[in-house]
């Protein structure tokens, strides 16, 4: 069973602070308790209301919103808070019973076009998976039972899941207006019916935990990070607004040169190594003169 790991984020509404949490605690549905009373039904909230400055509790996917009373400031008790929610979760406390009556959210689903022909993205209204995913064959795909189903699609060759959409690689027997309706409901469907998309395993086969993560650039020299760091702040949000993502690899200091991996869209786009060659390399060997020359792809 993975721990679960909570992080505070704050709104734009002061009274609100967001528990932001590593994995999901409902099947994608929004529950709102404005008293103990309203929160029979979750044993979470109803311990959260023992605690004198909370006004409102709201449960949804994989974070818990807790409005605060006056009578505090967040600063003063948020880590306590945190604190509290993971060791409940830890402690396998029930945050929401079967009874419970969620707030009906509408789900809606829509498919936008990336650089990549053989690739489109369908983008969700709500979170569907807390850290990237990616799996090209059915065998792949074991710990993600959305991904399964997907490749029952003959014309499926390879699922991405981020943070709220998935990309999907077609095969050419199919072209996108005959299909991208029909998988554009499948999903909209699957998630409005609260059905698991990735499994809590999935983390730890595909190593995508934020602690995986980290551990993971913690044991890389100096130069490796600093590239780490450049393709997280000035490639990563390019190349996932295309459907994809870019994951540094390796760096070798004596041929100076830099291995990346392409992931969703990016991978195998006839763009990709344009991309790659004119942009990426082009700013590595601009921002770190003398020690980048060379930048290979190898796609996911």
């Amino acid at each position: 069973m993975n721990t679960f790991t909570v992080s505070i984020q704050e709104t734009s509404n002061k009274a609100i602070v967001k528990f932001e949490l590593n994995q999901f605690v409902t099947k994608h549905q929004s529950f709102e308790f404005n008293n103990i009373d309203e929160a029979k039904s979750s044993p979470l909230a109803q311990q959260l209301f023992y605690l004198p400055f909370v006004k409102k509790v709201y449960i949804s996917g994989n974070f818990i919103a807790v409005e605060r009373y006056n009578i505090v400031e967040w600063t003063d008790v948020q880590n306590e808070v945190a604190e509290q929610i993971a060791a409940y979760l830890n402690e396998g406390g029930v945050v929401v019973e079967e009874s419970a009556i969620a707030k009906k959210v509408a789900v809606t689903v829509y498919a936008e076009s990336t650089p990549n022909p053989a690739v489109i993205k369908f983008v969700a209204n709500k979170k569907i998976v807390t850290s990237l995913f990616e799996f090209t064959s059915i065998d792949d795909a074991k710990t993600s039972p959305m991904a399964t189903e997907l490749f029952h699609f003959p014309f499926v060759k390879s699922v991405f899941f981020d943070e709220n959409y998935v990309s999907i690689t077609k095969y050419d027997i199919a072209e996108w207006d005959d299909i991208t309706i029909e998988l554009r409901e499948f999903i909209r469907s699957y998630i409005e019916n609260g059905k698991e998309i990735v499994s809590p395993e999935a983390t730890k086969t595909q190593q995508t935990s934020t602690k995986q993560l980290d551990d993971k650039y913690d044991a890389l020299d100096d130069t490796s990070k600093e590239i780490v760091n450049i393709l997280e702040e000035y490639v990563k949000p390019a190349v996932a607004s295309d459907g994809g993502n870019i994951q540094f690899i390796s760096y070798d200091a004596d041929t100076k040169n830099v291995s990346v991996l392409l992931q969703g869209a990016c991978s195998g786009c006839p763009s990709s190594t344009y991309t790659l060659k004119s942009g990426i390399e082009n700013m590595l060997k601009e921002m770190m003169k003398g020690r980048v020359e060379t930048v290979e792809a190898i796609n996911g």
